[in-house]
């Protein structure tokens, strides 16, 4: 792999980063959402729903393309046949009361149904597989609504996490590293259990002071408040949250030697992969770790056996290693050397 940090391109470039791009608005339900569809060259856009308050309509828009963005790199470098897409849903105007929220997704499932099949949504933050029921009652071809991915999505940062710890520090396995976990949900609960099961110890924290309590007992680790996660010395920091955890306030203050989590678009910005390169901390791009939720999507939707999805979505391990190896041999971030290989999937199925 040889890769050219010339080409090193935004993931989101403006107001027109995407093919396309819809606002929705339903007075009635009190629907505020917009759709991004970044890429569909190889196959519909696929990418979740994610549900939570935003600034600004705004503020919405250009999350929806970052993260659509993404996700056409992950389904690229996964070698799925899936474009990348997001879709977000303003918090503020959903209903409390189940019987609004039920409305407000059925509203939604039919304008994601009048998109002809360029979307394919699936569940995200603030989102259910019981939403994307509702959603697929209006017509719409959806993911996720029958099973839940995020163990597939653990499963895969546990792979990119062996493959990084291998590489940093030449390991033999997970055996007393330690690994601080910003988020104590779906994914970041299964992957606290995989790690630990590897010999691992665990440091969990949650905006929800009880979840992660919860987590860290049950498994035998300790809890950080999470306004402090961020600076706590450990070997792994595996963000399994909210977006954007290392940023120019942030990255001067980790005291770690991975970043590896599940979080969509971890950082602020792209040039933070090079002051990650420059204190000596491996990255691994999000959207190379958390493939494993896409993954186990496409092998449902194909019938794949489970030893064919473990074995799947266990490859993201060798192909962490191969990225790594070919930052190391170019001199450039793993983000570069991830994005070129993705991109130039999308390219040849262009040409």
């Amino acid at each position: 792999m040889t890769v050219s940090p010339d080409i090193d391109a935004p993931l989101f470039s403006g107001a027109f980063g995407s093919e396309q791009l819809v606002h929705l608005a339903d007075p009635a339900t009190g629907l505020r959402a917009v759709v991004a569809i970044d890429d569909t060259t190889l196959g519909p856009g696929l990418g979740g729903v994610r549900m939570r308050p935003y600034a600004s309509p705004a503020a919405a828009a250009e999350e929806a393309q970052r993260l659509a963005a993404a996700m056409s790199l992950k389904n690229a470098l996964a070698g799925l046949p899936y474009g990348g897409a997001k879709s977000v849903i303003l918090a503020g105007g959903v209903p409390s009361d189940a019987a609004g929220r039920a409305a407000l997704m059925r509203r939604f499932g039919s304008f994601v149904a009048g998109l002809g099949g360029r979307y394919l949504p699936g569940v995200d933050m603030g989102t259910t597989t019981a939403d994307l029921d509702l959603v697929a009652a209006s017509g719409a071809t959806v993911t996720c609504n029958d099973e839940d991915p995020s163990p597939w999505t653990a499963l895969g940062v546990y792979q990119a996490i062996r493959a990084a710890v291998e590489h940093r520090w030449a390991a033999d396995g997970l055996r007393d590293v330690h690994v601080v976990i910003q988020g104590a949900g779906h994914v970041g609960a299964v992957l606290g259990e995989l790690l630990v099961d590897a010999g691992a110890r665990i440091t969990v924290s949650d905006v929800d002071p009880g979840r992660a309590a919860a987590v860290a007992e049950r498994l035998g680790g300790t809890v950080v408040a999470p306004e402090g996660v961020a600076t706590v010395e450990c070997d792994v920091f595996a963000p399994c949250a909210v977006a954007r955890v290392v940023s120019a306030a942030t990255v001067d203050g980790l005291r770690c030697g991975v970043v590896a989590g599940a979080a969509n678009d971890t950082l602020e910005d792209d040039g933070l992969a090079e002051d990650l390169l420059s204190a000596g901390i491996t990255y691994v791009p999000d959207f190379l770790a958390n493939a494993g939720g896409v993954i186990q999507i496409h092998g449902h939707l194909e019938g794949w056996e489970t030893d064919r999805l473990v074995a799947r979505v266990g490859a993201i391990r060798d192909l962490t290693r191969e990225v790594l190896a070919a930052a190391d041999r170019e001199g450039t971030s793993p983000l570069v050397t991830a994005r070129v290989l993705a991109q130039g999937r999308i390219d040849a199925a262009r040409r």
